[in-house]
């Protein structure tokens, strides 16, 4: 018997072992963003049907297929980033959804997208300086998902094609600039990006820079859940608290396939977590007044120089049909705290009626990863 049970010991300690190496398949969960198999099967039912005619609202282009790579993104003046890329961007993340929703149509031409563009060596040649870097960035969180959806179809040899384009991209936007970019939503985003990949491609080492960027946030939170350096943004204050709750988000559901609930992490402090931080973007909501406090610094307020004018747009859909509000598709039901309800409520009497949401900050079409019908 003692026999045995050492036997059963040094099995049990040889499973761990196996399970914490990079790449390795999780009993209890996924790697990437989301479960792609267990997605793609529950969009088959019928309790899904709302959801997956989400997936495929949005119809594929044949113009797509005529895209023509971009080899450098380029530093822009004043306010906002190269976006000679979104017809890019758009397709991929409208084939990633069709391709999830079972569209094999739109799964052939993702592909085939994307390996044109990887072929050409598309956004090698984009310099390193932290406004290029900014819209790389929002590139590549999308090419990791639809790289995450096409996976299991691709060959041997289309695989490694992708692989070896956008893993190097990824790791150049690791980069550090010695300003609030290395610091603020830039960085967030980044690590978000590099999270999902490392755990797409079994590296340890870049998932746990999304891990450590949560904590760190949770940390630097005020008590009413405002981000020192985002609420100073004048009329866009509660905008980038909202686009940091979006890379919060990416991060929390990439770790919940590692078996990490990010969304109950508190603050070392024990007073702050992610409901923290969205309960402050609800409050501005409802009373804009709120964000005054410190929006007043009017720092780099955005088009809107008047702070007592916030800007809201992000709660209606932009150029492309994207949608800034599409992390509350997995937000709504991060957690059971009363601000996870009301974030439902949200989603219920403004959102929902724009489905589907889609949003290069979350990877593509969330409503088609995460929703669930309303």
């Amino acid at each position: 018997m003692a026999d045995a049970r050492r036997c059963l010991t040094s099995l049990a300690v040889l499973a761990g072992l196996v399970l914490s190496l990079p790449g390795a398949a999780r009993a209890d969960g996924w790697t990437g963003l989301f479960d792609v198999p267990a997605r793609q099967a529950a969009l088959k039912t019928r309790e899904l049907a709302s959801v997956r005619a989400a997936c495929l609202a949005i119809p594929a282009k044949s113009a797509w297929r005529r895209l023509a790579p971009i080899p450098a993104l380029q530093p822009t003046e004043g306010y906002g980033s190269d976006n000679s890329a979104e017809d890019f961007s758009w397709a991929v993340m409208v084939l990633s959804g069709r391709a999830l929703g079972g569209d094999e149509k739109a799964r052939r031409q993702l592909a085939e997208l994307m390996l044109a563009w990887a072929e050409a060596d598309a956004f090698e040649a984009t310099p390193e300086a932290y406004d290029p870097y900014y819209a790389l960035k929002r590139q590549l969180l999308p090419l990791a998902v639809a790289f995450q959806v096409l996976s299991p179809t691709l060959t041997d040899e289309e695989a490694k094609t992708l692989r070896d384009w956008i893993d190097p991209l990824v790791r150049r936007i690791d980069a550090r600039f010695d300003g609030d970019v290395d610091l603020n939503n830039h960085r967030t985003l980044a690590d978000s990006v590099l999270m999902v990949w490392g755990s797409i491609v079994g590296d340890e080492a870049l998932f746990e820079k999304g891990v450590g960027r949560f904590r760190e946030t949770l940390a630097e939170t005020r008590a009413d859940g405002t981000l020192p350096l985002e609420a100073r943004r004048g009329a866009r204050a509660l905008w980038y608290q909202r686009q940091t709750l979006a890379s919060l988000t990416v991060i929390a559901e990439a770790a919940r396939g590692h078996g990490l609930d990010l969304y109950a992490q508190a603050s070392p402090d024990g007073r702050k977590s992610f409901a923290t931080l969205l309960s402050a973007l609800l409050n501005g909501l409802d009373a804009p007044l709120l964000a005054t406090v410190y929006s007043a610094e009017n720092h780099i307020p955005g088009p809107e120089k008047d702070y007592l004018k916030p800007d809201l747009g992000f709660m209606e859909t932009r150029g492309h049909g994207r949608h800034y509000m599409a992390f509350t598709e997995a937000a709504a039901r991060g957690g059971s705290e009363l601000a996870f309800g009301r974030l439902d409520a949200l989603v219920d009497s403004r959102l929902a009626g724009q489905r589907p949401l889609i949003d290069e900050f979350v990877g593509g079409n969330a409503t088609c990863f995460w929703g669930q019908p309303r």
